[in-house]
């Protein structure tokens, strides 16, 4: 057998389910981190510091001695900047991490989430105003929220039936949530394409299929017209549910609190 797969065999042979979770929890702490860093500055420069690391790899392995001279006395001073410059965001981490007290918090904090959106729903429906909300999950919604009005607001039932009140500024166009929070108001979505789709389909809707069809976001639309909920995920929409379907939907095809 030829070394290299020796050295494979035994490896497998050797991995016990330490290993296992050993290899899952640095992933997925390597995942919170990168999702924190997400469109900050500081993911900047943390491009430019594995572009160095790279270089000094480089020079290392092809013994580019101009490279290592240059960069070897630049380590000192690149960890003391990581130190200032990612103050904010790992203070922000540890007092997130200081608040998760145990798994069930997460659920009881997950319902109370959905609760507030399922009650902004009901209310909107009553009141016949129409409404629009994406929430984000794994795929990166962006290039949408800077079609809209930035915001960071804590997500609260009052706070999104007042932004779609007729006539405020913000009322046209979806909100997005991320991470739950409220990050963006009068966003554009693309509409949806499907000429099987009903003429008779408002626009609002045919923005929610569209939005799930291209990303993987769960979207809500709230119907002025007949006061019905609809929900929208995977470029399907089910309508005409009431509020409790509403909120056990979003329970099972939500995005996950503390997980994304």
């Amino acid at each position: 057998m030829p070394p290299e797969l020796t050295r494979v065999y035994q490896l497998l042979v050797d991995f016990r389910w330490q290993d296992a979770v050993d290899i899952l929890v640095v992933s997925v702490l390597f995942y919170r981190i990168l999702l924190m860093l997400r469109d900050t500055r500081a993911m900047q420069m943390l491009k430019g510091f594995l572009f160095l690391l790279f270089l000094a790899f480089l020079g290392v392995q092809f013994h580019l001695y101009t490279i290592n001279w240059l960069l070897t006395p630049l380590w000192v001073v690149w960890l003391i900047a990581f130190a200032i410059i990612f103050q904010p965001e790992l203070r922000r981490a540890l007092v997130h991490l200081g608040r998760r007290k145990m798994f069930m918090g997460f659920l009881k904090e997950e319902a109370r989430l959905y609760k507030e959106i399922t009650e902004a729903c009901r209310v909107l429906a009553r009141r016949r105003i129409g409404a629009l909300i994406v929430l984000e999950r794994d795929a990166n919604l962006k290039h949408y929220i800077e079609t809209g009005t930035a915001m960071d607001a804590e997500l609260t039932a009052e706070l999104l039936v007042t932004i779609f009140v007729p006539r405020t500024p913000l009322h046209d166009g979806a909100v997005i949530l991320r991470e739950w929070r409220m990050v963006a108001a009068g966003c554009i979505l693309p509409l949806a394409q499907d000429p099987n789709i009903s003429k008779k389909t408002g626009t609002r809707h045919r923005a929610a299929i569209g939005i799930t069809e291209e990303t993987d976001a769960v979207a809500i639309v709230v119907s002025e017209e007949n006061r019905s909920i609809s929900l929208a995920v995977g470029g399907k929409i089910t309508p005409a549910i009431d509020s409790q379907t509403l909120e056990e939907m979003l329970t099972l095809y939500g995005p996950k609190k503390g997980m994304g």
